[in-house]
């Protein structure tokens, strides 16, 4: 009579812990994260030929190796920055590699990358100066705009000042009365507001008058308008 034998052809988890070269010669510590299978209709030929501990005697050699082959191809800034390509490529090369000896594999992932201390604190160091020397760029452009803005005000102040002067001399004494008119015009309309908003028995106080809108023109001549006195 004949020895019945179960196999078991679920997915199981595997870790595979590395410790490799970079290509720029950095030491990585990576791990691995596999779920396996066996290809059913394969699984009496790989217990006769590699046995039971079938992961443990193929699937972790072969990832090791698949590894630090494809480690050794980026140099540590690509396998901080490209970590989904560096997954992508092993998960190629691992899946091709175990079809050979009757594996499938599931899922695979890259879930711990990390270098020696020494390079750890370089590389933060290298991240701070680099958000200083951005932070410092900041302030030089922040004050080349400033200095931009200042320049172009000035230049604006004295094209007004020259529009101004030319329009009194070609206007004359017609500029100067135009802004005495908007003077009293605004002085009257201030006080009409006053007395609207006023009792009628006080009404003919009327308040100080509001200050005077005057004409960028009537500005620069000094013609604010007259005065009760003036009138």
């Amino acid at each position: 009579m004949g020895t019945e034998t179960n196999y078991l052809c679920h997915s199981r988890p595997c870790n595979a812990p590395v410790i490799t070269g970079s290509k720029d010669l950095q030491i990585v510590n990576i791990t691995l994260r596999i779920l396996f299978r066996p290809v059913a209709s394969q699984l009496p030929h790989i217990f006769t030929s590699i046995g039971e501990d079938y992961d443990e005697r193929v699937l972790l050699p072969i990832t090791t190796k698949i590894l630090k082959s494809v480690v050794a191809h980026f140099d540590a800034g690509e396998l901080i920055t490209q970590r989904e390509l560096v997954s992508r490529q092993v998960n190629d090369d691992l899946t091709e590699r175990a079809a050979t000896f009757g594996f499938i594999l599931d899922y695979v992932f890259l879930t711990h990358l990390t270098f020696r201390k020494e390079f750890t604190e370089a590389m933060e160091a290298k991240k701070v100066a680099q958000q200083e020397a951005e932070r410092a760029r900041y302030v030089v452009e922040k004050s080349e705009q400033q200095k931009k803005a200042a320049i172009m005000s000035a230049e604006g102040d004295s094209k007004a000042a020259e529009l101004i002067t030319n329009s009194l001399a070609t206007a004359g004494d017609s500029l100067i009365e135009l802004c005495e008119l908007e003077a009293v015009e605004d002085i009257v309309y201030q006080l009409l507001l006053s007395e609207h908003h006023l009792p009628a028995s006080r009404a003919v106080h009327a308040p100080p008058a509001a200050p005077v809108r005057a004409h960028p023109a009537c500005i620069s001549t000094g013609q604010l308008g007259h005065s009760s006195d003036d009138s």
